[in-house]
């Protein structure tokens, strides 16, 4: 069996960034609508009046699982001869990485998911595109063209609309204008989500991908629990040994947390700014179908008209990157 993981990791190591990034953008995009599902069937599988598969839940045990397979595939990069090689900092930037995209971001995102529906979390996390740019020419000195500009500043208006009109949670009055707190966490876990992203990009030139993410996931995992535990007691993991969560929750590791992260991660290693703002525009046209296919929400005129400027940026975005 490990011969044979090997051989995996060996074909995997093969594949272009382009097509990990494409893989990554198709995962990611259904991630959202497929965890409301999940929470939805638990609602429907209650124990002593309890949803097992409730968001902390299923982050909780989806990371754990994932842990597990994450060993099995990446276990060589964990010889003790690779790991004296990490210097202290590269230790620190791992610690910030993972508490910022392996606990923050993802407790804020299935906060708002209790708190507004999946388009307005597709449409307003796309800040994320523009802010990738910004930092990957402050950090990366990366090069981006007139037409990739004004494709993400087109796009963030789209969700600049989306989140002054197409709220349907609790809001609170920002200046004049009424914004939902759903809106809110997922627009600072976009933004936790970029810095993540220009982080990760400098750490791969030098920390091999096992390493990376499964430190990150094992320290996401026990900073979400401590977090968890802080805001809503330990009551709230009552179920977090049911059978019925870890049957659900080994397919979605496998699928969504395991061979998801990895091909982002793998795609982001080589990527260039320019690929990566791609992808991230592309993810919520991907992720707005996959909410239509599987959960049955249609879009309203406020989400249409986001996610109207939101292609128009994607279009422009691309014509100006064609030669690529």
């Amino acid at each position: 069996m490990m011969k044979t993981i090997d051989n995996v990791q060996k074909n995997l190591s093969r594949v272009s960034t382009k097509i990990y990034l494409i893989i990554a953008v198709l995962i990611f995009g259904a991630s959202n609508s497929v965890t409301t599902k999940l929470i939805d069937i638990g609602k429907s599988h209650l124990i002593d009046g309890q949803n097992p598969i409730s968001p902390c839940n299923v982050l909780f045990v989806g990371n754990l699982c994932a842990l597990g397979l994450m060993f099995l595939i990446f276990r060589q990069d964990w010889k003790f001869t690779t790991l004296k090689v990490l210097t202290c900092q590269d230790w620190i930037s791992l610690t910030v990485t993972g508490i910022l995209s392996g606990a923050i971001a993802p407790w804020l995102i299935f906060t708002a998911l209790e708190k507004t529906n999946v388009t307005n979390i597709v449409l307003i996390g796309r800040i994320e595109p523009i802010l990738n740019l910004i930092l990957g020419v402050w950090l990366l000195s990366s090069r981006v063209n007139f037409w990739t500009m004004t494709g993400s500043i087109v796009s963030f208006f789209g969700v600049v609309i989306t989140a002054l009109f197409a709220s349907s949670g609790q809001m609170i009055s920002m200046g004049g204008f009424q914004i939902g707190i759903g809106e809110i966490f997922v627009a600072i876990a976009a933004i936790i989500s970029s810095i993540s992203t220009i982080m990760g990009k400098l750490q791969l030139r030098s920390i091999p991908l096992g390493i990376f993410m499964i430190y990150r996931n094992i320290l996401g995992t026990v900073i979400f629990f401590l977090l968890a535990n802080f805001l809503y007691g330990l009551d709230h993991f009552n179920h977090v040994l049911s059978p019925f969560l870890w049957q659900w929750m080994l397919i979605y590791a496998g699928i969504i947390v395991v061979f998801g992260q990895f091909c982002w991660l793998a795609g982001l290693k080589n990527a260039t700014s320019t690929q990566i703002n791609l992808a991230s525009l592309f993810n919520p046209m991907v992720a707005i179908f996959m909410a239509y296919l599987i959960l049955g929400e249609i879009p309203t005129m406020a989400q249409y008209l986001g996610g109207s400027l939101l292609l128009i940026g994607i279009i422009l975005s691309f014509l100006g990157n064609l030669p690529q």
